[in-house]
């Protein structure tokens, strides 16, 4: 599958590293393809208002807003522009919110450059791209019943900070993280507790072991 048309996309990512190279696969594949870049949540906002993108490559984590937050802010104001979320996070942890909240697919930065080209050539034509691991995910969702009730007890800040807690991170380490105050992560730690009825980050650490979040 060859894409012979001339399409905008544009890299959302705060790595300048990771934008670069990304930009090289995409031009590499896609000699037609013009890659814009954004590193944070108000350049993505003006460049969707300077532009006509076709696809939006999106980190999960950027500093200010969260990914998911971008995600949902796009797909409220362009519907219909596919959004691909590109994440350090395996599939288990993020993918399933993610594809629920309209992303066009999710796929790993560890992943290999003919992932990324696959997606978005299955994109461009109008299509979701859902990898295998997406598959089995979604296929096993009607299982999992208390892991799903309790990420949709939480925002997307809060999940996310969720996960880093179960990883082991400290305030402090999740602060430099998301590009947060110590105080805002902390904020939202009280407020996963409160949520969760969860007593401290060990309780976080053991739900989420017992889960099968932590891969």
């Amino acid at each position: 599958m060859k894409i012979q048309k001339k399409f905008n996309v544009l890299l959302a990512d705060d790595h300048k590293i990771v934008r670069h190279g990304l930009k090289k696969i995409l031009e590499d594949e896609f000699s037609e393809a013009y890659v814009g870049e954004a590193s944070r949540d108000n350049e993505i906002f003006e460049q969707l208002q300077k532009s006509k993108w076709d696809l939006i490559i999106l980190d999960i984590s950027m500093p200010g807003k969260s990914g998911l937050e971008i995600l949902k802010d796009i797909k409220a104001t362009h519907p219909e522009l596919p959004i691909l979320i590109l994440s350090m996070y395996p599939e288990e942890q993020f993918a399933l919110r993610v594809m629920k909240s309209g992303a066009a697919g999710y796929i790993r930065k560890d992943s290999a450059p003919e992932e990324l080209v696959d997606a978005v050539k299955v994109i461009l034509e109008g299509k979701k791209f859902i990898s295998p691991t997406v598959m089995d995910l979604l296929s096993d969702v009607v299982k999992k019943d208390r892991s799903i009730e309790l990420s949709e007890l939480l925002s997307d800040r809060e999940y996310e900070i969720f996960m880093l807690i179960a990883q082991g991170k400290t305030v402090s380490e999740i602060a430099e993280i998301l590009s947060l105050s110590v105080k805002t992560v902390s904020t939202h730690r009280t407020h996963i507790l409160e949520k969760t009825k969860l007593k401290n980050n060990a309780d976080i650490v053991m739900y989420a072991v017992r889960n099968n979040l932590l891969q």
